[in-house]
């Protein structure tokens, strides 16, 4: 007989939470991960300088602090050393000419900033968070729930009772409708379109995308709330608050333990899993697999006794990764002197941007394969939250470049000679991060001189950290309409079951998708018994 209820493969945010929840429920978990660390996208380490601790990759964690995972585990991992690191000012946009915008925790500052941009908008923005407030709870069931639930049917029926039948479609209708849309036809100032085109990115989307202004519309709703929160110290602590909390629940976590493929057991349920070291594990209730579906049905399934349905394997041939992503990493030797303004330097992620259009542009081409020409630089300060990330005096930067081609065609500046087999190199990657370093020197004084070490990862150098970030893509796939809510990771999918009994997929390739929320995991250790 096994130890183990469960046995969960990945170590991401969704695997944690999914080990923490079953804890709670007084189930027996093993977490199995490859790598030497546990994190999966979490992971906090000293790569610059020594004493500048950085996050390697995720670093915000307002969706976490807002997660009903969160609600459940949060006193759990605060009595193991959680503890965040708030901004009273969360985001902001900054444009070549030097306009800018801040935008604030406070919704007074908010209305009156979008007042002097444009005459009006600053009401109109009240009225849509407003708006957005009364809808909330419906739209979090719809972002956060099991679609295929009666619950979830008892809330769209409650509301088809409250607004009509027609009235649902239209608001559906509406959740549909793009950013660019939605901002050019609701806001005059092109400030504020250029503040909100951005974050539709950080959703796996573009400006152009179905249902990319509902979620800009959620992420102003949740910036405005919480804020853009960092762990102090660093992701690790959140990462050790977990550890702890699995342990002390009765949990193993093994590192360095790559899963190789799952074990049938009776009936050719899912009954265990086999180490690449030919160690076998067995488990009483069932599998989690964390993973992309291709590692699952291409890897872990492929020795699997009975043959996986044909809709499947079609599945997964169509299944789509996103764009790639980039990281840039400085230590600086003081605080970033920004040349439009001293409150700049207290915004805890600013998008460097031309603008919607240059949001649109880059994203375009990026989708082409094309190195942007201006691409979007989302700029994270953490020391401006958090001194501890540096040695007194000092700070560093986290620099995110959501518009990363994959696979390289071509340069849009038609300036880098990119290599024939579109394939990134190390001399590649420096290069277009110094088409990066250069627009930051062109809005921090002395930012040359001002810099100690410089540390940039490529797609590929993502993916070789984690194997899920396919291409660099850190969103578990293409985030478009047809492979989102309902259609998650496939269009037969339902919820995070298999077609294999007791094997069970979560990660950010499944509903409700991307982010640090812990939602998969959430949602699918709620219903487990």
């Amino acid at each position: 007989m096994s130890d183990f209820d469960y046995i969960i493969v990945g170590s991401g945010i969704n695997g944690l939470v999914a080990a923490a929840m079953l804890g709670k429920k007084g189930k027996r978990v093993l977490v199995l991960e490859r790598n030497a660390r546990i994190g999966g996208c979490l992971a906090t380490a000293e790569i610059t300088e020594p004493g500048f601790i950085h996050d390697i990759m995720a670093t915000t964690m307002v969706l976490f602090l807002t997660s009903p995972a969160y609600g459940v585990l949060g006193k759990d991992l605060e009595a193991r050393g959680l503890e965040f690191a708030h901004a009273d000012l969360p985001t902001g946009v900054l444009r070549p000419d030097g306009s800018h915008v801040i935008y604030s925790k406070d919704r007074q500052r908010n209305i009156a900033t979008f007042e002097m941009l444009a005459k009006g908008d600053g009401q109109t923005f009240d009225r849509e968070m407003n708006a957005f407030g009364a809808d909330a709870g419906f739209v979090f069931a719809l972002l956060g729930g099991n679609l295929w639930s009666t619950t979830t049917l008892k809330t769209v029926a409650r509301e088809a009772w409250k607004r009509g039948l027609r009235g649902l479609a239209a608001w559906f209708g509406e959740a549909l409708v793009p950013a660019r849309a939605y901002l050019e036809t609701t806001y005059a100032s092109e400030d504020i379109h250029a503040l909100w085109a951005p974050w539709a990115l950080h959703c796996g989307l573009g400006p152009e995308s179905s249902y990319s202004a509902e979620m800009t519309k959620v992420i102003a709703f949740a910036v405005e709330l919480a804020g853009c929160p960092v762990a102090k110290g660093g992701v690790q602590t959140l990462l050790t608050a977990f550890e702890r909390l699995i342990a002390d629940q009765g949990g193993q976590i093994r590192t360095s333990a790559d899963v190789d493929r799952l074990l049938p057991g009776p009936g050719n349920g899912a009954g265990g899993v086999a180490l690449a070291d030919g160690t076998e594990i067995r488990a009483r209730s069932g599998i989690i697999a964390s993973v992309t579906p291709n590692q699952l049905y291409g890897r872990l399934l492929r020795q699997w006794p009975v043959k996986q349905p044909d809709g499947i394997t079609d599945d997964l041939r169509r299944f789509r990764y996103g764009k790639g992503n980039m990281q840039i990493h400085y230590a600086l030797d003081a605080p970033p002197q920004w040349k439009s303004g001293g409150e700049l330097g207290q915004v805890a992620l600013l998008h460097l941007t031309p603008g919607l259009d240059g949001v649109s542009r880059a994203s375009n081409e990026a989708e082409r394969g094309m190195l942007p020409a201006v691409p979007t630089i989302c700029v994270g300060q953490p020391t401006a939250l958090d001194p501890s990330r540096a040695p007194a005096g000092k700070a560093i930067l986290w620099l995110q470049l959501p518009e990363t081609p994959r696979h390289i065609k071509g340069d849009a500046a038609c300036e880098l000679q990119t290599p024939a087999d579109g394939r990134w190199t190390e001399a590649l990657r420096e290069a277009y991060a110094d088409r990066i370093e250069a627009i930051l020197e062109r809005h921090i004084d002395g930012f040359k001189t001002n810099v100690l070490s410089r540390k940039a990862y490529s797609p590929a150098d993502l993916e070789a950290m984690n194997m899920n970030l396919v291409g660099g893509d850190p969103y578990g796939g293409f985030c478009g309409l047809d492979q989102f809510f309902l259609w998650r990771p496939f269009k037969s999918a339902v919820n995070h079951r298999t077609h294999v009994a007791g094997l069970y997929h979560i990660g950010a390739s499944t509903h409700p998708g991307p982010g640090l929320g812990g939602g998969s995991g959430f949602l699918l250790a709620s219903t487990l018994k």
